[in-house]
């Protein structure tokens, strides 16, 4: 006879509330479990800051600082997302994207959060090519425009 299933509290990747035949109350780990899908389906951040929001409007996320205060203390490099009046934390995992709405760009979570820079314009050289360089200027506009490249 094999053993039966043994389940933790919570799963692997994004500690979502799992629940247990006869548990009390079982609305409170679903509905746990449904705002952290709602933030971490397609995740989008207002922006990083150290301290939360004096008041931040539902839905809302942040990515937390490297130096966070008040609320958000001890969860520096989650996601802080604001919920029926709490906040609701998220650690990143590898592979994790989401946007930064402040920029416009992509983040990749690989061991840290990855940013494409944005590549300087071209310049120098002892023959200028204005055609080169508007194709250039272009491609770096529309990686921009897709988000791979922050829109300043």
């Amino acid at each position: 006879m094999t053993d039966p299933l043994s389940f933790t509290s919570a799963s692997p990747r994004f500690a979502l509330p799992l629940l247990f035949a006869g548990q009390a109350q079982k609305e409170f780990s679903v509905n746990e479990a449904h705002v952290l899908i709602d933030a971490l389906l397609h995740p989008a951040i207002e922006g990083e800051r150290n301290a939360p929001p004096a008041a931040p409007a539902a839905g809302e996320c942040w990515m937390v600082g490297a130096s966070p205060s008040g609320a958000w203390a001890g969860h520096a490099g989650e996601l802080a997302c604001w919920s029926t009046g709490a906040w609701i934390f998220a650690a990143p995992r590898d592979g994790m994207r989401l946007m930064n709405r402040a920029t416009g760009q992509m983040l990749l979570y690989r061991g840290g959060w990855r940013v494409a820079a944005k590549p300087a314009a071209p310049t120098g050289g002892a023959t200028v090519d204005t055609q080169a360089r508007a194709a250039i200027s272009a491609l770096v506009t529309a990686l921009a425009e897709a988000g791979i490249f922050a829109q300043t």
